[in-house]
């Protein structure tokens, strides 16, 4: 009987070390992070709960003002929980429209008006967030038009 209870308590302790070293083992990972129009270093070392300084540190950035949007950031993990991701809503982009290459010239006010549409819906469209930031050239998905 004794023997027993001993097996059972081998057992036990067994369990749980596998069960703890397998959390471990996937919270160890690392965390990445695609920087987004508008965002600073400040504000996604904030959402992550790390300091600025570690974030710079870990992606080898000498001027923390200078990052870029699409660039794929590595966050440290110091071992405790990350605050979760704020709410972010998706805008589907429409199945319908046609393509506009900008010329000299042309404005977004402009190219709105000759498609009868809304700046901002074709600036949404494109990833655009200043209207002003258009060049020659540049091709312009149009939502809408035929």
């Amino acid at each position: 009987m004794r023997r027993l209870f001993v097996v059972a308590v081998v057992l036990l302790a067994v369990l749980i070390l596998t069960a703890a070293s397998t959390s471990q083992a996937q919270a160890a990972g690392p965390m990445y992070h695609v920087v987004q129009p508008g965002q600073t270093l400040s504000a996604i070392a904030w959402r992550y709960g790390v300091s600025t300084f570690a974030l710079a540190a870990a992606n080898g950035l000498w001027n923390p003002n200078y990052i870029y949007v699409g660039q794929v950031l590595v966050i440290p993990t110091g071992g405790y929980a990350s605050r979760p991701a704020p709410y972010q809503p998706y805008h589907p982009r429409p199945t319908f429209g046609c393509f506009y290459w900008v010329r000299y010239g042309d404005t977004m006010l402009s190219i709105a008006r000759r498609f009868g549409g809304d700046p901002w819906t074709i600036a949404r469209a494109n990833g655009i967030f200043n209207l002003n930031w258009i060049y020659a050239g540049q091709r312009l998905f149009i939502p809408g038009c035929n």
